[in-house]
C-alpha cells in the first residue's frame, strides 16, 4: 500500500512540474496553431536537459516527424553543466561497492565530455588498464520517467502541423512520446550500451588492425556506470592532424566504409549514430565508439534492402514496389499505378546519370523515403535509422576523403553477397547488371512456385514445350517434377494422418486409428522413394 504522505508529495511535485511544462508551452504560443520547427527546438531547450535529449533522438526520426522539424532539431547540442567531482566519485563508489582508490591508480575529475544523461571521465585501473568511465547523472532516470508520464498526459493538448499539408497534416504526438520513451529507457540503462558494444565487437569487428572498438570492463559496468578501454586518439574531424601524422585519409575512409557495409549487409546490426565524433583515429586505426544507439534490421531486412537497391539499379519497378511496401506500413489509401510510375521516374533519374560513381546514396534514399511518405507508406524505424546512419557516414567520408567511390563500394558488396548466396563464384563473368537481374529473379522463385502450386490445385496448370534435340533433359525434368509431386503428396498425406489421429475412427490399434497408421507408413515410404529418386536425378545433373 502506497504511503499517503509520500503519494501527496509526489502529486504536488507532478503538479508543479506540469505547471512548469505548460508555462513553457504557453510561452511559445503552442495553443495558437501548434509548434513551428523553430518553436519546437527552442521549447525543448527551455524545458531543460531531459528534453534536449528527446529532441536529439527525434531529429533522426523522419518516420515520426516531418523532415523540416528533424532538420531544425539537428541543431540541438548538449550544453549541460558538468557534475561536481564529489558527486561523480560518489556514484562510482556506490555502483562499484569500492572506494575510488581501490579501483583506480589515477582518476581525472575533469570530465572528457558532459551530456544530458551522463559524463565521461578518464582513469587508470590498478592493473594499468587505461579506461573511460561514463557516469549517469543522479536522479536523471527518475526525472525523465516522470517527465514522460506527464508528457503523455499533456500530449493531447499539443499539435504539430506540417504547413505544406495544411489541415489533416498533423502528427500524433502521443505516439511519438511513447516511442521516444522506449528509446530513452534503453539509454538510461548503461548495461544496454555495454551489451551493444560487446555484440558489435563480436560480430562487426573482423580485423582489429583495420577497424576496432573499445572493450567493456564488466566489473565496472552497471545500470548507472559504464567502463570501457580508453581510445587514445582523436576525432576524424581533425583532418589536418591526420595529414600531419602521415596517415592516408583515403585508406582510412575505405576501412570505415567497408566495415560499415559489413555491419549493414552482412550482420544486420549497425552503429546508429556514426557521426565523426563517434569515430576516433588511434595510431591510424579508426575506432567506433558510443553504442548508445544501435540499429538492427536482421537477415530479412538485409535481403529487403538488397532487393530494393538491386531493383533501383535494374530499374525493375515491380520488385522496387514490392520491396518498398515490405519496408514500411501502409497508413492510408495507395494508388499502386501512380506509386509504380513515381518509382520508375525515381530510378530513371538516378540510373541515367552519366557517372554512377557520383551518385549521392544518402540523398537518393532520403528522397525515396519522402516519395514513399507521399504515397502513405511509413517506413519502419529500423530502416529509417539505417538510411539516416548511411547519410551520416556519407557525410563523414565526404569530409575525410571526398574522392572515395561510395556507390562503387556498395555495388561491389552487393555483388559479393549475391555470389555467396547463389554459389556463382566461378560463373559470374557477365556484367553487374546481369548479376543483379539473376539475383532478383532468383529472389522471386518462392513466389512463382507458390503461384504454380495454386494453379495446379485449381486445375489451371498448363505447360507447353517446343524443344528440338533436348529429349534427355526433358525426360530428366519430367522425372524431377514427378518426384517433387510425389514428395508433396507425401507431405499432404502425413498432415492428413496427423489430423485423423485425434479422432476415434475405427478400427483402432493401440488407441490410434488404423487409417492413420496406414497414412503415416505410406507417407514415409513415398517420401523416401521420392528423395532417393531426386538424389539420383541430381547426380545426373
Amino acid at each position: 500500500m502506497t504511503d499517503k504522505p509520500t503519494a501527496d508529495k509526489k502529486n504536488k511535485k507532478n503538479k508543479k512540474r506540469s505547471a512548469e511544462i505548460i508555462g513553457v508551452f504557453a510561452k511559445h504560443n503552442f495553443y495558437t496553431n501548434g509548434f513551428t520547427p523553430l518553436e519546437l527546438r527552442t521549447t525543448l531547450e527551455d524545458l531543460g536537459p531531459t528534453y534536449v535529449k528527446i529532441g536529439q533522438i527525434m531529429s533522426s526520426r523522419t518516420d515520426m516527424l516531418p523532415k523540416e522539424y528533424c532538420r531544425e532539431l539537428e541543431k540541438l547540442r548538449s550544453k549541460v553543466s558538468p557534475l561536481e567531482a564529489s558527486i561523480v566519485r560518489e556514484v562510482i563508489e556506490q555502483e562499484a561497492g569500492k572506494k575510488i582508490d581501490e579501483i583506480y591508480s589515477d582518476f581525472k575529475d575533469e570530465p572528457l565530455g558532459s551530456a544530458s544523461i551522463g559524463q565521461a571521465h578518464y582513469g587508470v585501473l590498478l592493473d594499468g588498464t587505461r579506461v573511460v568511465t561514463k557516469v549517469q547523472r543522479p536522479g536523471i532516470a527518475e526525472m525523465m520517467r516522470e517527465d514522460f508520464a506527464l508528457l503523455k498526459k499533456l500530449a493531447g493538448l499539443v499539435s504539430i502541423g506540417d504547413e505544406e499539408e495544411g489541415e489533416g497534416g498533423g502528427v500524433n504526438l502521443t505516439d511519438i512520446i511513447i516511442e521516444l520513451e522506449k528509446v530513452t529507457e534503453e539509454e538510461l540503462d548503461f548495461r544496454v550500451e555495454a551489451d551493444n558494444t560487446r555484440i558489435f565487437r563480436e560480430l562487426c569487428i573482423e580485423d582489429e588492425t583495420v577497424v576496432s572498438c573499445p572493450q567493456i570492463i564488466d566489473e565496472l559496468t552497471t545500470e548507472r556506470i559504464l567502463t570501457m578501454t580508453f581510445v587514445d586518439g582523436y576525432s576524424l574531424s581533425h583532418t589536418e592532424r591526420i595529414d600531419r601524422d602521415g596517415y592516408d585519409r583515403l585508406e582510412i575512409g575505405k576501412a570505415i566504409l567497408n566495415n560499415y557495409l559489413h555491419q549493414v549487409l552482412d550482420v544486420g546490426i549497425f552503429h546508429g549514430d556514426p557521426h565523426q565524433g563517434n569515430i576516433m583515429l588511434c595510431k591510424g586505426v579508426p575506432y567506433w565508439i558510443d553504442f548508445g544507439m544501435m540499429g538492427r534490421i536482421g537477415e530479412t531486412g538485409v535481403s529487403l534492402m538488397q532487393d530494393l537497391l538491386f531493383s533501383i539499379i535494374q530499374q525493375d519497378v515491380e520488385v522496387m514496389t514490392n520491396a518498398a511496401l515490405a519496408l514500411g506500413t501502409v497508413t492510408g489509401k495507395i494508388n499502386k499505378s501512380r506509386l509504380m510510375e513515381d518509382l520508375e521516374s525515381f530510378s530513371t533519374k538516378y540510373m541515367s546519370a552519366k557517372n554512377l560513381n557520383e551518385i549521392d546514396i544518402g540523398t537518393m534514399l532520403t528522397e525515396l523515403l519522402d516519395l514513399l511518405a507521399d504515397h502513405n507508406i511509413a517506413v519502419s524505424g529500423e530502416y529509417t535509422m539505417m538510411i539516416r546512419s548511411l547519410v551520416t557516414v556519407e557525410g563523414v567520408l565526404e569530409m575525410l576523403c571526398p574522392e572515395i567511390d561510395i556507390f562503387g563500394f556498395l555495388k561491389d558488396k552487393m555483388m559479393e553477397r549475391a555470389k555467396e548466396s547463389l554459389d556463382l563464384k566461378e560463373k559470374l563473368t557477365s556484367s553487374v547488371e546481369s548479376i543483379a537481374q539473376t539475383a532478383l529473379r532468383t529472389a522471386r522463385l518462392p513466389g512463382l512456385a507458390s503461384d504454380v502450386l495454386r494453379n495446379m490445385v485449381k486445375g489451371r496448370f498448363k505447360v507447353s514445350f517446343e524443344l528440338i534435340g533436348y529429349e534427355e533433359p526433358l525426360r530428366i525434368i519430367i522425372e524431377l517434377v514427378k518426384n517433387i509431386l510425389i514428395a508433396a503428396f507425401a507431405c499432404v498425406l502425413f498432415a492428413g494422418a496427423c489430423s485423423l489421429s485425434k479422432t476415434t475412427i475405427g478400427p483402432m490399434v493401440d488407441s490410434v486409428p488404423l487409417v492413420c497408421l496406414i497414412g503415416f507408413i505410406s507417407s514415409v515410404a513415398l517420401a523416401i522413394y521420392s528423395i532417393r529418386n531426386l538424389v539420383k536425378i541430381s547426380e545426373k545433373l
